[in-house]
């Protein structure tokens, strides 16, 4: 297979490969979740719940449990350590991958094989003939910005690094690039502070003293060649037409789109690449793994007392269903099985079902799960706090400034306990706007829970602090010193005390703070 694709790639027949699963993703899933059983039968894991060569999936789902990284962590610290016996996998793990850490403020273990870097040049095969199709490069150049850190080995002898990393340094990589022009991504953060100087440059035809390396001053040259107005002046009209910066990427870059995966693994390729990158969806490829997804509204069953009267229902977490059996419209939090010693694995992810690609649906991330912790009896999530800040950010719109990003903190440290919102904001606001914000962003988190809290005084006053321009750079900065990859990289939204660095940096660069009087 690799051979061939070394030799030629076909984007239409990609699609129509693609095409065919998804037409049939309920026999795909079935075939693939097979495969992966059969595959790693031997597993001590897998013989510990009783399947018993059992690879159906109503067997596999009634003796298997649904787990979190934190269940497997020990197995997978063994298979580091360099364990010989056949603990998740039927064949030796010999690649780990390593998280962020952004999410709980630690680096987590993964297992990686072979077979997950094929399933990625098959995420990367898949999104490249679809955006081909959409947007066809000829005989044009396509720049692509690979973010890889370094590999190290763990105590076992076994090559560790990001997932990207680890994908990057593979055989199959090379060879599958060497067929196909990536992608064009990159961070814009300098570009929102540089983007006139950069106008100038393109207009003038010279390069800011600001670069100072010869090399890339050499580099550089060569495309500043003459004066270019026309282009410069066209750049300059579309940023002064944004209301802030969100809409960066679709004016300049309209072909820019992503992918949808985590360490853990691939869920998703971009099939509909002419859509805005902030309304991006992702179909499931049927045959990289086994999907179950959990709804998200939570049913109840009747609690009774010894006596056997009926009481209030007691929240019970909804059975997840397959691949086919979404809704659209639906929130779910995604529950994957792959071939790299996963099994009913919980991501943690939130996705909404917005459409289907024959019977595979189309998913739109939302926010991770249950990030929030709870002072009383509030149930906040990431989205209730996306919410907020994006009902609180409206407020600066007037002033012509935006969040640029922001976190939040619970903070138990006063009695009663109660929610912190780090912003860093694009200027400088005034006074009444930030004391407006501190009391919307409080009012917007609308969760009984909370807002019951919140009028008995349980809850203390929200707090917004606003940080030094460049503290989130800072954050990214530590990320990276502890090897993190730029790709790899999200925003933590909620800091907890075991992340005591990123607190640090964030608590070291208040400038202002306001607390809110909307409940006084």
């Amino acid at each position: 297979m690799l051979e061939k694709i070394e030799k030629r790639f076909d984007p239409e027949e990609v699609i129509e490969e693609f095409e065919r699963l998804t037409m049939d993703a309920k026999r795909v899933q079935i075939e693939t979740l097979k495969k992966i059983l059969k595959e790693n039968g031997e597993a001590e894991y897998l013989k510990k719940w009783g399947l018993n060569g059992r690879i159906d999936p109503e067997s596999y789902t009634c003796c298997v449990p649904l787990v979190t990284h934190k269940d497997l962590e020990p197995l997978i610290q063994q298979i580091a350590d360099g364990a010989p016996h056949p603990i998740l996998t039927g064949k030796p793990i010999t690649t780990i991958t390593l998280s962020s850490g952004t999410t709980q403020g630690k680096r987590k273990f993964v297992p990686f094989n072979d077979e997950l870097t094929e399933t990625t040049m098959q995420i990367y095969r898949t999104s490249f003939a679809f955006r081909n199709r959409a947007f066809p490069i000829g005989n044009g150049k396509a720049l692509s910005f690979i973010y890889g850190s370094k590999q190290f080995k763990t105590k076992g002898g076994l090559l560790a690094g990001t997932a990207t990393t680890n994908v990057y340094r593979s055989d199959q990589f090379k060879k599958t690039m060497k067929s196909m022009q990536t992608p064009c991504c990159s961070r814009m953060k300098n570009f929102e502070l540089l983007w006139e100087e950069l106008c100038s440059d393109i207009k003038t035809g010279t390069l800011s003293a600001r670069i100072t390396v010869p090399t890339i001053r050499t580099a550089m040259a060569e495309i500043l060649k003459k004066p270019d107005p026309e282009l410069a002046d066209k750049i300059h009209e579309k940023c002064l037409g944004l209301s802030n910066w969100y809409g960066l990427i679709e004016a300049l870059f309209p072909n820019a789109n992503a992918d949808y995966g985590s360490s853990e693994g691939w869920i998703g390729a971009n099939v509909n690449p002419t859509r805005p990158p902030e309304m991006a969806t992702f179909a499931v490829l049927p045959n990289i793994g086994y999907f179950e997804f959990i709804p998200l509204r939570e049913t109840g069953v009747a609690n009774q007392d010894p006596r056997g009267v009926e009481s209030a229902l007691i929240p019970v977490e909804p059975r997840p269903v397959g691949l086919i059996d979404v809704e659209i419209g639906e929130e779910y939090e995604v529950v994957v099985t792959n071939f790299a010693g996963l099994y009913r694995y919980r991501l943690g992810d939130v996705v909404k079902v917005v459409g289907f690609h024959n019977a595979t649906p189309e998913l739109q991330f939302v926010c991770r799960r249950n990030i929030m912790p709870t002072i009383n009896i509030d149930k906040n999530t990431e989205k209730d706090l996306q919410f907020s800040v994006e009902a609180a950010a409206k407020l600066l719109a007037d002033e012509k400034l935006e969040v640029v990003d922001f976190t939040s903190q619970v903070d138990l440290s006063s009695d009663p306990g109660h929610y912190v919102i780090f912003w860093e904001v694009s200027g400088e606001a005034s006074e009444e706007v930030l004391k407006e914000c501190c009391n919307c962003l409080d009012l917007a988190f609308v969760d009984a829970g909370y807002v019951s809290s919140r009028k008995v005084h349980a809850i203390g006053p929200l707090e917004l602090r606003i940080l030094k321009r460049g503290t989130f750079q800072k954050i990214l900065d530590h990320y990276v010193g502890m090897g993190s990859t730029l790709n790899q990289f999200k925003t933590p939204r909620c800091v907890g005390p075991v992340n005591h660095i990123v607190l640090q940096i964030l608590c070291n660069n208040v400038v202002k703070s306001y607390f809110s009087t909307a409940f006084n």
